[in-house]
């Protein structure tokens, strides 16, 4: 499914997963969501509920500039290129400071779909 197929929701919990979140089901029957292992503390009765709660990279600002953050340190030119293409609409080639400005104004959605891209294609490092 090609990024711009998915939904937000479908999106965040790609994400989630590519920056540490997990949803285990627990001996008692909820579902936990943990970061790079670390319990959250909270059960939910079905895992949906447990996604829910990882962060919304689609939408919060802050989340997805975590997210550009981990893209910009595994590969900063494939970022870059992906970003290009989603906001401009063109492939990376020299470019101008306009178009610079242009990736500067990025939407959350746009920054995450460029990130997705990006360490989806490379394989999780533990460094980063």
């Amino acid at each position: 499914m090609s990024v711009k197929d998915m939904t937000a929701q479908q999106l965040n919990r790609e994400l989630a997963e590519l920056m540490g979140y997990t949803v285990e089901k627990e001996a008692t029957g909820g579902y936990a969501l943990k970061y790079n292992g670390e319990d959250q503390g909270k059960r939910w009765m079905r895992a949906v509920f447990a996604w829910e709660q990882a962060p919304d990279y689609c939408t919060d600002p802050a989340a997805s500039l975590e997210v550009q953050a981990k893209a910009l340190k595994e590969c900063p030119e494939e970022y870059i290129q992906e970003l290009l293409e989603i906001v401009c609409g063109i492939v990376y080639v020299d470019t101008p400071s306009y178009r610079i400005a242009e990736l500067l104004a990025a939407t959350p959605r746009q920054r995450v779909e460029a990130a997705y891209m990006t360490l989806s294609s490379h394989p999780l490092r533990e460094d980063i």
